[in-house]
């Protein structure tokens, strides 16, 4: 939501295209998740920024290996920091900017196929909530999306959304988003 706060046009976007798919319901079905692709590459780009744990869990290595020109002995701990391969200018253009698009016509997931979008780790030992996770987040911002528009309160600019985070394994925003939401209704056809 603070990103899109701070991104109007791809606020609008998600919007248009989660009212355009839904229609004149009460609210987003299960149903209805498949055709939001946009709010799907909302959250890619959201995870990419803002994974929810900046370092994966520590690995022993079993053997000596070499990774990326680096030896590494057996008996290593070997920690994956999510945080800074999201945001690697050798493979983001722009990776500090909020830009969903980056994933128009992509087949980079986070299901840990793709080493360059890690949020929930890769492999054997990928994270065991994925699903359920990924499932939650976009069917309750689609819902929070198509029955409500958000504004900020009054006086303050989208300039002013800190996105300063903290934490240690886990960040958070460390000032909370405050956002005023009105209800929107479907106009009938």
């Amino acid at each position: 939501m603070s990103e899109l706060v701070r991104h109007p046009a791809e606020l609008k976007k998600v919007q248009d295209e989660i009212r355009g798919a839904v229609g004149n319901k009460e609210r987003v079905q299960h149903d209805d998740m498949p055709k939001l692709k946009y709010l799907r590459m909302v959250v890619k780009e959201t995870l990419r920024l803002h994974p929810p744990a900046t370092l994966l869990v520590p690995r022993l290595t079993t053997r000596q290996i070499k990774v990326g020109g680096y030896d590494i002995p057996a008996n290593m701990k070997v920690i994956v920091n999510a945080w800074a391969i999201g945001r690697d200018p050798n493979v983001w253009e722009n990776p500090e900017e909020f830009f969903p698009e980056r994933f128009q016509g992509t087949d980079i997931d986070f299901n840990g196929a793709h080493f360059e979008l890690v949020p929930f780790g890769a492999g054997r030992r990928i994270c065991p909530g994925l699903a359920m996770g990924v499932a939650n987040v976009e069917f309750i911002l689609a819902n929070l999306l198509y029955c409500f528009n958000w504004e900020l309160p009054d006086g303050v600019r989208r300039e002013d959304v800190s996105m300063e985070e903290e934490g240690s394994l886990t960040f958070h925003k460390k000032i909370p988003l405050m956002v005023v939401p009105t209800r929107f209704r479907m106009s009938p056809k």
